[in-house]
């Protein structure tokens, strides 16, 4: 089983002598836990894909401490310079040309001539990149395709036999993972944990949400993602006696909650949690599936949907 780390020096030191050595560690920033390789070493890469049992053809992202180091990996415009010096550190991705002799893998970019880097503001993740000194490619710490971890047993749970170290530090913040961003033309590859009317006010402009699920230029993307293992059915605001029900809202009854108040940036913070707990609610009634109530599309309502839609979507045959 993967070493459980402190989030102390003494635990940030071993997990960078782990990356440094090849090895995979799980660490949490604001948004969810990640799973980190050196991203300049491809059997790292390469073992982070097998860990998670991970489309190839599907990016990683690269995280790094600061601007400086991003513009060390990626050519950025003044545009994009702009955004990450309002939103970094933070639950953004740009999505940017990389620089050829950055070093990062190919395995990172999937091939690509772009990189999807991201400055986590978590200060465990801070602490970790700065003690590894190098950049990290990391996606969430779960199986492909599976809920995302919010919580170092989430990650015990889906690859404490496949991992080296899990930095356990505490809950994350955002519970939903970054929002992606191309910039030529400007696009939101993936809703995520900053809102997209934020980035709109930033830019001047409305921003239109795109991608292809079949070849993905960003993580996040396959069309079925984030899945329990029961089926799950949205929009629901009466479900059948044979659901698992997760409320949003007023729904008495709900046997889970996203948030009684409405409020869009609590549901977040709780989304895949009440997957997972719906999920073991449903093995343990022997339910037919889990239903969702419906969830506004605004803030990070965006996100959520984008998340729930990726989890009701038909499974991939095994």
């Amino acid at each position: 089983m993967a070493e459980i780390l402190s989030p102390d020096e003494t635990g940030l030191s071993r997990a960078a002598r782990l990356l440094s050595e090849g090895q995979l560690v799980s660490f949490p920033t604001e948004t969810v836990y990640g799973l980190g390789g050196h991203a300049r070493d491809s059997h790292a890469v390469a073992a982070i894909y097998a860990a998670k049992g991970r489309p190839a053809f599907n990016p990683l992202i690269v995280h790094v401490p600061d601007l400086a180091a991003a513009e060390r990996i990626a050519v950025f415009s003044d545009a994009a310079r702009d955004l990450a010096r309002r939103f970094w550190p933070g639950p953004l991705t740009l999505v940017l040309p990389l620089r050829p002799e950055a070093g990062i893998s190919d395995l990172v970019t999937a091939g690509l001539d772009t990189v999807a880097l991201r400055v986590p503001a978590h200060p465990v993740a801070q602490g970790l990149l700065r003690a590894f000194g190098g950049p990290v490619a990391a996606p969430s710490a779960n199986p492909s395709g599976k809920i995302s971890p919010t919580r170092a047993c989430h990650v015990v749970e889906g690859l404490g036999g496949r991992i080296a170290g899990i930095v356990d530090g505490g809950p994350c913040s955002v519970g939903v993972e970054s929002t992606i961003l191309s910039l030529d033309p400007p696009m939101v590859l993936r809703p995520g944990g900053l809102a997209s009317e934020d980035l709109e006010a930033a830019l001047g402009q409305k921003l239109p949400t795109g991608g292809d699920a079949a070849k993905p230029n960003a993580p996040g993307q396959l069309l079925s993602h984030y899945a329990p293992g029961a089926p799950v059915r949205l929009m629901v605001r009466a479900p059948d006696p044979d659901e698992v029900w997760i409320g949003f809202g007023a729904c008495p009854g709900a046997a889970l909650n996203l948030s009684a108040s409405g409020d869009t940036t609590e549901a977040a913070v709780h989304l895949f949690s009440a997957l997972r707990a719906a999920d073991r609610i449903a093995t343990e009634r022997g339910a037919r599936g889990i239903a969702v109530a419906p969830v506004p599309e605004t803030g990070l309502g965006r996100a959520i949907n984008d998340r729930l839609r990726r989890a009701a979507a038909p499974r991939p045959a095994e």
